[in-house]
């Protein structure tokens, strides 16, 4: 039984605090329209109003509007500016422009051919007419014509003097009717019922959504105050009725611009929210009418989801007790399976260290293949170099016997005492040693064994130390090398040995290829794309083989035993590989011979 009364007391509860929270949820849903919609519309008005306002400034800087306030008596004068005002009202869209002296008197309008023109109308007693009098400048206002009897928003400004000091000599206006601002208003598409209203200072409506809602009165208006408004003629002869409407308060959690209201419509009495914004520029305020329908549809949808919340944590409640009951009943099973869980983790731990064991071995042969592979490339460089050794003696050989000539012809000069041809003889020598110098130095670094990991690398470096090796071994003689090297870098993800290596490979079997040419040329260039640096070794040889794939086998070799074991396409493509380019070898397309392409990932600026 206790349980049965906390039950219905929580569901009471829950239904109350549902109940509010919808009527919460609801008005400031009917808020943020109210004010989405206000915003909509100040934009709209504020644009309409920046639109006209320097049109009357304009208008007054014509010259036929100084001239006939200056001689309001010549009928030229006054049929031309009829005209161009007519001309104006016609181009900014205007129902009526009309130019006053400094009385307020109308000399000239856009319609003066019509029974109701406003010429000899005197309008002193207009705010828009007084005012920009006053200001010497341009003044607005919104009013009733008591003309046309048609609404309109009226843009003044003084036509002044061109001698200084400027003085105002009349007034021109132009009168922009409403009834476009009225037909932007928009209703809310989630709301049946919404309204809108365009008060003024005093709270009289100027625009309405609702015909019967024009020139009443939505705010008090004292009497005094209303007969200032009647002898301003601002609304003509209309009675400006109040409203009949209740206020209900302000709503739980919405702004202090909202209040609840009712009005009587005519046939039933209507509850909206009325949500005030001020519009720009002006003393208005538009007022958004939405009805509160939607809020009690709101707090039904919320006193639903209270009660299958509550019912949901009923169940649950249900659920959860009868969950314990089991969860006892399956305690004594779950000790005998943890049992069985212990023996079988230690089975898992026994798999597991003999998996370990397996990873150690494994990670220790991929080591020691690593290595391998690493003599296996400094064992194929040393084999490069066992093969120049040759072409090494023949250029050491040269210089060498050079620099014996030299000395001894030193020794006789010097015995003559001519010192100048001894240190001629002896910059020759130094620059003999300098080339040896270089010579030996290339085979060095070509030499010894890659530093560190790859970084970025110039790629014209390791082809020019490349080809002087070439030219050091002495096949390059009667070849004729086109090295097309760029002006600027071309930087690389890659190591200058490894690379060196590869481009020596590369050139020397291009030299091997045109032995049995006619005019033997080997041509290397650097081509650019997006995101590589492509280096190509080009020949005019016999080509190679159908199948290319199988020269990058290892010990595959198309040359002689003295030229090689076939180990050097192959070493050099797992090179290339390592450094996350690639390597392709096929025939020209454009001429005869075979080409070596090596593709690298390209760097924009050196590490």
């Amino acid at each position: 039984m206790k349980y049965r009364t906390w039950g219905l007391l929580l569901f009471v509860l829950t239904c109350l605090v549902s109940w509010v929270l919808g009527s919460w949820v609801g008005y400031r849903q009917v808020e943020r329209e109210s004010l989405d919609e206000s915003f909509r519309y100040s934009q709209l008005v504020a644009n309409e109003l920046n639109r006209y306002r320097p049109i009357p400034e304009l208008m007054a800087q014509h010259p036929v509007m100084l001239d006939v306030l200056r001689d309001p008596g010549n009928p030229d004068l006054v049929l031309a500016a009829n005209e161009e005002m007519k001309r104006m009202a016609t181009i900014v869209a205007s129902s009526d422009v009309y130019l006053m002296n400094t009385d307020g008197l109308t000399i000239a309008a856009n319609n003066y051919e019509l029974p109701t023109s406003f010429i000899g109308r005197n309008f002193a007693f207009r705010p828009y007419f007084f005012e920009a009098m006053e200001r010497n400048g341009d003044a607005l206002y919104y009013a009733l014509g008591i003309t046309t009897n048609e609404r309109g928003l009226y843009f003044s400004h003084t036509v002044t003097s061109d001698q200084e000091p400027k003085r105002p000599l009349g007034v021109i206006a132009v009168k922009i009717q409403v009834n476009e601002l009225e037909s932007q208003w928009r209703r809310p598409e989630s709301f049946s019922v919404a309204e809108m209203v365009v008060l003024d200072l005093d709270g009289v409506s100027f625009l309405a959504s609702r015909p019967n809602w024009l020139y009443r009165a939505f705010e008090p208006i004292s009497d005094q105050r209303l007969a200032e408004i009647r002898a301003q003629r601002r609304y003509f002869d209309e009675p400006l009725t109040p409203i009949p409407k209740a206020e209900r308060g302000r709503p739980w959690g919405v702004g202090e611009q909202s209040v609840r209201v009712a009005i009587n419509t005519g046939d039933n009495q209507q509850e909206y929210l009325s949500v005030d914004t001020p519009l720009p520029q002006l003393d208005w305020t538009l007022r958004v009418l939405i009805g509160t329908d939607q809020v009690l549809w709101t707090q039904v949808q919320f006193l639903i989801a209270g009660t299958l919340v509550y019912l949901g944590c009923f169940l649950t409640w249900l659920y959860l007790r009868e969950r314990y009951r089991r969860e006892a009943e399956l305690a004594e099973r779950g000790v005998q399976l943890e049992h069985r869980v212990a023996e079988r983790t230690a089975d898992l731990e026994a798999s597991n260290q003999q998996l370990k064991a397996e990873i150690h071995e494994r990670e220790r042969a991929e080591k020691e293949l690593k290595e391998t592979q690493q003599e296996l490339i400094q064992a194929a460089k040393l084999a490069v170099l066992g093969q120049m050794s040759a072409g090494l003696n023949h250029e050491m050989n040269q210089p060498l016997t050079a620099i014996q000539a030299y000395a001894r012809n030193s020794q006789r000069f010097l015995e003559r005492g001519d010192s100048e041809t001894v240190q001629s003889n002896l910059g020759e020598i130094v620059g003999l040693c300098d080339k040896m110098a270089e010579l030996t130095r290339q085979f060095k670094v070509f030499a010894r064994k890659s530093e560190g990991p790859p970084s970025t690398v110039d790629l014209r470096l390791p082809i020019d130390a490349a080809l002087k090796i070439i030219q050091a071994q002495g096949l390059s003689d009667r070849v004729q090398i086109d090295w097309q090297r760029p002006d600027f870098p071309a930087f690389v993800h890659g190591d200058l040995i490894r690379i060196e290596q590869v481009l020596v490979n590369l050139v020397a079997n291009a030299l091997h290829a045109v032995e049995s040419s006619e005019s033997p040329t080997v041509t290397v260039q650097l081509v650019t794309k997006p995101m590589h640096w492509v280096c190509r070794v080009l020949d005019n040889g016999p080509g190679l083989p159908a199948n290319t794939e199988q020269l990058f086998e290892p010990f595959f070799t198309t040359k002689s035993l003295k030229q090689g074991l076939g180990l050097g396409l192959s070493i050099s493509r797992q090179i290339v590989d390592a450094l996350g380019g690639q390597l392709t070898g096929r025939n020209r397309t454009d001429a005869r011979g075979a080409e070596f392409i090596v593709e690298l990932n390209r760097r924009e600026t050196p590490e």
